[in-house]
């Protein structure tokens, strides 16, 4: 699983314990089953566990919770996660100054 995918599922698992797998699939645009990976695997490392409650509406369905090291875990691939997305909009950013440049000499010799 990539630190992308980690950080996502366990950011949603936060905000919204109560989500399904299907639900949480469409959030992040990613199978249900591989969401079901995800999880199962960040309960295997102890990061989050899962309960099982009885709604009438859904049949069966299960509360995530993130434990004290699935906290730390969310924050340590945040900041992971924010380093590698600053990098991205730096580059961007550094584009988008190049273009700019390219078409003031271009309207210049125009």
């Amino acid at each position: 699983m990539n630190s992308e995918i980690r950080y996502r599922i366990l950011k949603a698992v936060e905000e919204e314990p109560q989500i399904t797998q299907r639900e949480l699939a469409s959030k992040l645009g990613v199978s249900v089953g591989k969401v079901n990976y995800c999880l199962r695997a960040l309960m295997k490392k102890g990061f989050v566990k899962a309960k099982n409650f009885k709604n009438s509406s859904r049949k069966r369905q299960y509360m995530y919770k993130l434990t004290p090291q699935g906290v730390s875990e969310r924050t340590r691939v945040t900041i992971a996660f924010l380093r590698v997305k600053s990098a991205e909009f730096d580059e961007i950013r550094a584009e988008i100054d190049r273009l700019e440049a390219q078409l003031t000499a271009e309207e210049a010799n125009a």
